[in-house]
Parts: structure tokens; C-alpha cells; sequence
């Protein structure tokens, strides 16, 4: 596993089913039957995509939010993986590769002893598979993933600076984003915040992935610019494979 490999990115909603059952959870059981090299499901606390905006709730017992899957592996082995996924598992949703230097790939078994060592830069998307005319009901059109790194305390006009960002992105007619919240982390002041005390407030790490054509991105960089005081903005070019939503969902869509 170690070199050059292929990141699977998967933008989902929990509340999607398959076969009666959570459809990221079929996708993750596919994944594994499949003896993929391993997969890691993300669960948001806010994004929006084509069917409207979602909020998780931790007071519902059955609620809705965003969900990010990610898989690294071979690139022939996620286009086989997605070819089946996309025609059955997945109905809605954005999808991405993008390219993954591994360094480490250890288990308990492993005896080799070798410390893990920084690859050499490749160009952008080079190392990606050949999708053209594999995959059903693709885009196949490059995009930039934006990624946030901000506090949850962060505020912007009154509001919760992530809160804020997703309705800018939103207003502008981008595609997509999620917003992921860490239970550990410190920034540039090198405080370090964690969830292990329950407090009335608290300034967790707050991560918005928003993933879109680059002329979509970059008339939010202007507002980025404004809104966000303390934090760090990443970006990486990305594939996207897919962008799938219901036309009868967009009379759904809230506000």
C-alpha cells in the first residue's frame, strides 16, 4: 500500500437508506466484503447540498446529517468499487478522488520495522485512474476542495462563524459544503482545546469542506477573507465523479 494511491471521497446524508438500512453503511459493508485497504465515515453537524440544508440535532434520537466516506486504495480498485455503489447504493450525493501519497499502511502484524518517509510531489490529479466510460451517470470534471480550519466559538455579524460560511457558500450557488467538528486540536495561538470536560462553552475544532468548480470558489475567497479572523484555508484540486440529486427534491429544499 505504500506509494502513490487514489482518496475516494463519498458526500452523503445519514438519513439516506439502502435496503432498509443506512445507505453509508452499505457503502462501508461493500467496501469490506470488496477487502478494500480500509474506509473511515466522517458524520457532519451541518452542510447542504442539492436537496437543501441539514442540521444534526444531538436532542433527535433519529436525526439527519452530513456524512463524509473516505477510502484510500488502488485506483483501479475504487473505480471497480464505484462502478457498483453509484448504480445502486448511492441515489444523491457528490462524489471526488483525488490523489494520496501513503506513507504508512501498519497493523499489528507488521514485523518490517520501516519508518514512514515523505513521497516526492507529482503533479495535481496525474496519478488518478481513467474513468471515462466507467462509471454510470458521472461528471468527470476537475474541482477545488476548500477546506476551514476555524474554532466553534468563532462568531461572524452575531452568528456562529461555520453557520455563517455554509449560508455565504449557499447564497452563492455553490454545490456544496459540510461542516466537521474535532473533539481535539490547537491553532496558530497553540492553545489546546478537547471534549473530555463537559463546559457551557467550549471552542472545539471546527473543519467546513466545500467542494466546486474553481470559478464557483473564487468569489468566496473575498468574503473568506473578511469573515474569517483567526484560522487557516487549504486547498487541493479534486475530480469530481459525480454530482447526483432528484429533481423533485429542489420543491424540498429549506431555507
Amino acid at each position: 500500500m505504500i506509494g502513490e494511491k487514489v482518496l475516494l471521497r463519498l458526500y452523503m446524508r445519514s438519513a439516506d437508506l439502502y435496503h432498509f438500512a443506512p445507505a453509508y453503511e452499505r457503502v462501508v459493508q461493500e467496501a469490506s466484503r470488496r477487502k478494500l485497504s480500509g474506509i473511515t465515515v466522517l458524520r457532519g453537524i451541518m452542510g447542504f447540498g442539492s436537496r437543501g440544508l441539514v442540521s444534526h440535532s444531538e436532542l433527535k434520537l433519529v436525526g439527519d446529517s452530513p456524512v463524509i466516506v473516505e477510502c484510500v486504495d488502488d485506483g483501479e480498485k475504487l473505480v471497480a468499487f464505484l462502478s457498483d455503489i453509484t448504480a445502486n447504493m448511492m441515489r444523491h450525493g457528490l462524489i471526488t478522488l483525488e490523489r494520496a501519497g501513503v506513507i504508512m499502511y501498519r497493523n499489528d502484524d507488521d514485523t518490517t520495522g520501516k519508518q514512514p518517509q515523505l513521497l516526492s510531489g507529482v503533479k495535481p490529479l496525474s496519478t488518478l485512474p481513467d474513468i471515462q466510460g466507467v462509471l454510470n451517470m458521472h461528471t468527470d470534471s476537475t474541482g477545488v476542495l476548500l477546506r476551514i480550519f476555524i474554532g466553534e466559538s468563532d462568531r461572524f455579524e452575531h452568528q456562529p462563524l461555520h453557520e455563517a460560511i455554509v449560508k455565504k457558500a449557499r447564497e452563492l450557488g455553490i454545490s456544496g459544503a459540510t461542516v466537521l467538528q474535532g473533539s481535539m486540536g490547537f491553532g496558530a495561538n497553540s492553545v489546546i482545546h478537547n471534549d473530555r470536560v463537559l463546559v457551557m462553552s467550549s471552542d472545539l475544532p471546527i473543519v467546513i469542506e466545500i467542494v466546486d468548480a474553481r470559478e464557483k470558489i473564487d468569489p468566496l475567497l473575498p468574503l473568506l477573507d473578511t469573515m474569517v479572523r483567526d484560522g487557516m484555508i487549504t486547498m487541493e484540486e479534486v475530480r469530481i465523479v459525480m454530482y447526483r440529486h432528484n429533481p423533485a427534491n429542489e420543491a424540498k429544499k429549506t431555507i
